[in-house]
């Protein structure tokens, strides 16, 4: 997350879809289901359209039509997660301004009428800073924005899990920034 922060504003730039896994992802899955929609299409055209590979020996019902199913959907989830890089899903800042009094949380959604969320509270409305750990096969580490009237609106970004001290310090560092208290340590 990149911080810019002064002593009367802070702003974190929160990374949405743009990661270098999504990035992996889609070019695997690309790759891989043009292979098998290639295969697919041998199969039934009995013309090798791969070089590494024979194809055209498989029987079409059923190898060939579940080889261009499993290349279809693969293209098409590639095609999905290469669309959320495109419109940068998830991406968007969180602004705490002293100077107006403001918190400004904004993130990218899909397109349509709600592309841009926004949201904004006042500085007297936060209660508390509060981090949240969670451990086990998913693990799950965030920093949440706790208002007066029980809201809880998650500050971090989606990502591989940090280290304790790194979200410990950030949560402090941000408790300490609106001078709130910090729960859940």
């Amino acid at each position: 997350m990149d911080n810019r922060k002064t002593d009367l504003v802070r702003r974190d730039i929160i990374v949405g879809s743009k990661r270098l896994s999504n990035y992996f992802w889609s070019i695997v899955l690309l790759l891989g289901g043009i292979g098998f929609l290639l295969s697919g299409f041998s199969s039934y055209f009995k013309i090798n359209f791969l070089p590494f590979a024979n194809p055209t020996d498989l029987v079409f019902i059923p190898q060939g039509i579940v080889m261009t199913f499993y290349g279809v959907v693969a293209i098409s989830l590639s095609l999905y997660i290469g669309l959320t890089i495109l419109w940068d899903v998830g991406g968007g800042y969180n602004e705490f301004n002293k100077v107006d009094e403001l918190i400004r949380i904004a993130r990218n959604g899909f397109p349509g009428k709600n592309r841009q969320i926004l949201l904004v509270y006042p500085l007297n409305n936060i209660k508390s800073i509060k981090l949240s750990i969670q451990d086990g096969i998913n693990p799950k580490r965030v920093i949440y924005l706790c208002t007066k009237d029980q809201r809880q609106i998650p500050l971090t970004q989606v990502e591989q899990p940090r280290s304790l001290l790194e979200l410990e310090t950030q949560a402090s560092e941000l408790a300490k920034f609106l001078e709130v208290n910090l729960e859940g340590i």
